[in-house]
């Protein structure tokens, strides 16, 4: 539907605008929290980093069912179960933590995952009631609420952090009461209220199988290198907090690099597709990679909280350049008709492989040498060969004839 008037898509995003500000704000907290909480009970030190791989594979199991969900009773019902799958997850980690239990600090991860997948649906909701017009900018205006929690969750967690005993115990009660007041928000939300499923049409065209889309020049090397982009992303990101720490510096210092690395990916998001338009997505993407090479190497030159910063701000630049202008070759790739299939194959790759990711991490970090600098070492090291795969596979791309899709 072509909405020509936009005061309730407006209103729409104003709340929206709130609620990832809000209740986004957890995601940096847990990012931070998350390793040095898993490392605290976990008997192998390996394993320090799978409260933050339960996050994401919880996420990228929920999306193909949340997604139908909303569809069939309108999004704010998804985002009510989201946001109190968020409180309850925290409120088990909490207890996880309180009775010294690595799995049920897992249990909790998981549930918040759900809340991970629920706030990934608030970019389109902000266009559910915009007209063509608006929804560029309802999409920017989410964004904007996404730079202020990257400002509001890691200094809130400098509050919450050592409010207890019990180290974290206060940041994961902090999560469950953001999740439980933030959702009041959704109450002032007008959506559509869901659609009955209606009967595919026989003379639909049905676009091509999986296997053959994956034969395809540009959705492959898309997949490939949104890919890339997401899991390294992840992979240094996750061990961050880890290495900071490990490397004689506090908490709180982990706080700040965790927000810069956050409000670096997404301020560029503002004038990226503008470049895209003007440079072409492979010279982004091309460049988003190089800017994550960047980020290695600065990350090797040393471990000061110079080089954490440096390393943490080119991670989160990068990661915008390569993800975007991914997504965005994989969107001009495929046919409309395939648009669901390819997306969830996709997502499906891609959060898999962050999900491994996020779990590798900390064995690098934890079980690659003796000191955290050597750990952090292996861990900027590891993004060598899929670099090398995400760079090979554009060149292969460009050098390919151009044909219609």
């Amino acid at each position: 539907m072509d909405y020509t008037d936009d005061t309730r898509a407006k209103r729409n995003v104003a709340v929206l605008v709130m609620a990832q500000a809000i209740l986004g704000a957890q995601m940096p907290m847990i990012f931070v929290i998350g390793g040095l909480a898993g490392g605290m009970l976990s008997s192998n030190p390996c394993l320090a980093t799978l409260p933050i791989s339960f996050i994401v594979f919880g996420s990228m199991t929920t999306a193909p069912w949340l997604s139908p969900l909303m569809q069939r009773n309108g999004r704010r019902f998804g985002f009510f179960i989201g946001a109190f799958a968020g409180a309850v997850g925290a409120l088990i980690s909490a207890y996880g933590l309180y009775v010294a239990s690595f799995p049920i600090l897992l249990s909790g991860s998981y549930l918040t995952g759900i809340y991970m997948s629920a706030q990934g649906f608030f970019r389109f909701a902000a266009t559910d009631t915009a007209s063509d017009a608006f929804r560029p900018k309802a999409i920017s205006y989410v964004m904007a609420g996404g730079l202020l929690s990257a400002i509001i969750g890691p200094q809130l967690n400098k509050v919450v952090q050592d409010a207890y005993a019990v180290p974290f115990l206060g940041s994961y009660l902090a999560v469950a009461g953001l999740n439980l007041g933030g959702m009041i928000l959704f109450f002032f939300l007008d959506l559509p209220k869901g659609t009955k499923q209606s009967p595919t049409a026989t003379d639909a065209p049905t676009g091509r199988s999986r296997l053959e889309l994956l034969r395809e020049p540009r959705v492959l090397v898309a997949i490939i290198c949104g890919m890339v982009s997401y899991a390294l992303m992840n992979l240094v990101m996750t061990s961050t907090p880890l290495a900071v720490v490990g490397c004689g510096f506090d908490k709180n210092n982990a706080n700040d690099i965790v927000s810069a690395h956050v409000l670096a990916m997404f301020v560029p998001s503002f004038f990226t597709g503008h470049l895209i338009a003007r440079f072409g997505v492979e010279r982004i993407v091309a460049t988003g990679l190089i800017i994550l090479a960047g980020a290695g190497v600065v990350a090797l030159s040393g471990v000061t909280l110079t080089n954490f910063y440096g390393a943490l701000i080119l991670l989160g630049l990068g990661w915008n350049f390569g993800f975007i202008g991914a997504t965005t070759m994989l969107a001009g790739a495929h046919r409309p008709e395939e648009r669901g299939v390819v997306q969830g194959m996709n997502d499906m790759i891609v959060f898999g492989m962050v999900t491994i990711a996020s779990l590798a991490s900390g064995g690098l970090m934890n079980c690659s040498g003796g000191t955290a600098v050597e750990g952090w070492t292996a861990v900027n090291l590891a993004m060598i060969p899929f670099l090398v795969l995400a760079g090979g596979s554009l060149i292969w791309l460009v050098r390919q004839p151009t044909t219609a899709t």
